[in-house]
């Protein structure tokens, strides 16, 4: 018998003693004995079959240790928390637009790639990281002062430059190129006629026509390339996606009301003093959809209508603005509410497009809310002051992304709506009620004998009354019994009616 299951037998004997004693106080006290499972001791088979010294045995326990956690940690260890922020992340980063604009979209399985980017080989350098850009651009010149080095040494090769007795001067001589003596020489010319440095320490002469020839070439291709390769620096450091960094987006979007209508809100900033010019907005809604024929759409696409009013997407982009989009019946969020919102998977993409002031170059700056990142009820806090020391209107970026609470109702819009016109026509349905059952009276005024009814009514929202041109009012009272209306309506109170 090993020693694991000697131990394994001596705790199964710990724990029979253990629930003999406790029976026999529970008999002492003459109680009758309650089972609370939460008391009993659970037999663990995982123990019976792994044995604590074992590898499997030691996991579990770890396991265990981690899911129930300890005094200090009640939920659990920090290994835990670890995983479970990490899988939090990971399912906030699942978005096809990233909070800083860039696309979250990888092509795959293009044919004939390397050959169309080779094609296209100005913007593929454009569009490189600064690594590779820097290395093609240092293996341009270093390559090309290698070719024509090579080809500086085969001239002087081939006319017997490099003869011993040439370069020592015993015999009467006249080089192709002065002051050669090997490889090394070569390239320094060739570095030297390239970029016109011109030391004066070799010339080409007129021996060899075909030396001056291969100079004119390699001026010609030395002046080609580093046109092409400083454009595409310039290029890469004037690019207009770089304006894009100082453009800022709020951290999240906000749902309330504004003059009575619900409107999903969130806030765009520029911190540079030169300004965009002709910035409009637009906002996609990318969500699944199933059409009626039963095809499956996992990123389909709808048009939120947005701008600073709501309606107009040109903005006067000169400081912090609000884009707010009207949640109405045209709006893909009409029947949404803050239950729904939880629930919902779909993603806002806004973009802001405009023309840089400094460099007249158009820019598109993007930024993207999923349903976690939109705040029900809450408005965005105002950020710009007036300073009378200076006389300029200053805006504190630290307040960029505060939201205040505000009350908005946890309805959807349609569910709102249709409140609203229940409310109304219940409204009007008693108020004509009370009219057909006589509430109102006719009266008599002084200026005619005809009778002033209740036909002279016109309600809209409140009771409007044509005042006749009679300056005595007289006031009718409703019986006392009578209740005031609710939702609004006007009460059974008195009611100024002219005689």
């Amino acid at each position: 018998m090993t020693n694991n299951t000697q131990v394994m037998l001596d705790e199964v004997k710990i724990d029979d003693e253990n629930k003999a004693e406790q029976l026999e106080k529970l008999l002492e006290n003459s109680r009758v004995p309650t089972i609370v499972p939460a008391q009993l001791p659970v037999p663990n088979h995982e123990t019976r079959r792994k044995s604590e010294g074992s590898l499997l045995g030691s996991f579990s326990r770890i396991r265990l240790s981690i899911g129930n956690g300890t005094k200090d940690a009640p939920n659990g260890h920090v290994f835990s928390r670890y995983k479970q922020s990490r899988f939090n992340a990971r399912r906030i980063r699942k978005r096809v637009v990233f909070k800083h604009g860039d696309c979250n979209v990888v092509q795959a399985n293009v044919a004939k790639r390397r050959r169309k980017y080779l094609q296209d080989i100005f913007t593929t350098l454009v569009d490189a990281q600064w690594r590779w850009t820097l290395l093609v651009f240092a293996f341009n010149f270093l390559g090309s002062w290698l070719v024509f080095a090579v080809v500086w040494w085969l001239i002087a090769y081939t006319h017997g430059d490099l003869l011993e007795e040439h370069i020592n001067g015993t015999e009467p001589w006249t080089p192709c190129i002065t002051n050669i003596y090997g490889f090394t020489s070569c390239f320094l010319f060739s570095v030297e006629t390239q970029h016109t440095i011109g030391y004066g320490g070799r010339t080409t002469t007129e021996e060899c026509p075909e030396a001056i020839f291969v100079m004119c070439l390699q001026s010609i291709g030395g002046v080609m390339i580093q046109a092409f390769m400083v454009g595409v620096v310039f290029a890469k450091l004037s690019r207009p996606k770089k304006r894009t960094q100082t453009l800022l987006f709020s951290r999240n979007a906000v749902i309330s009301h504004r003059d009575g209508v619900p409107c999903l809100m969130l806030r765009v900033g520029d911190m540079r003093k030169s300004h965009i010019i002709e910035a409009h907005v637009r906002a996609q809604l990318i969500k699944h959809k199933v059409t009626k024929e039963g095809e499956s759409l996992p990123f389909f696409q709808t048009e939120l209508k947005v701008g600073g009013d709501g309606e107009e997407d040109k903005i006067f982009f000169i400081w912090p603005t609000m884009i707010v989009h009207k949640i109405d019946k045209n709006s893909p969020l009409y029947n949404m509410s803050a239950t729904d919102l939880l629930r919902e998977r779909f993603e806002i993409v806004v973009i802001l497009e405009g023309v840089i002031e400094s460099t007249g170059m158009t820019t598109q700056a993007r930024s993207s809310y999923l349903p976690s990142e939109i705040l029900w009820g809450h408005r965005f806090q105002s950020l710009i002051t007036f300073k009378k020391e200076s006389g300029e209107y200053e805006v504190d970026y630290a307040l960029f992304n505060n939201t205040v609470e505000v009350d908005t109702p946890l309805c959807s819009a349609k569910q709102l709506d249709e409140y609203r016109a229940m409310s109304s026509n219940e409204c009007v349905g008693l108020l004509s009620d009370h009219l057909r059952t006589g509430l109102f009276p006719s009266v008599r005024t002084h200026s005619s004998d005809t009778l002033c009814s209740m036909d002279s009514l016109s309600i809209d929202e409140h009771i409007v009354m044509k005042v006749p041109t009679s300056p005595i009012p007289v006031t009718v009272t409703a019986p006392e019994e009578t209740t005031p209306l609710r939702n609004g309506c006007i009460p059974k109170a008195t009611l100024p009616v002219p005689v």
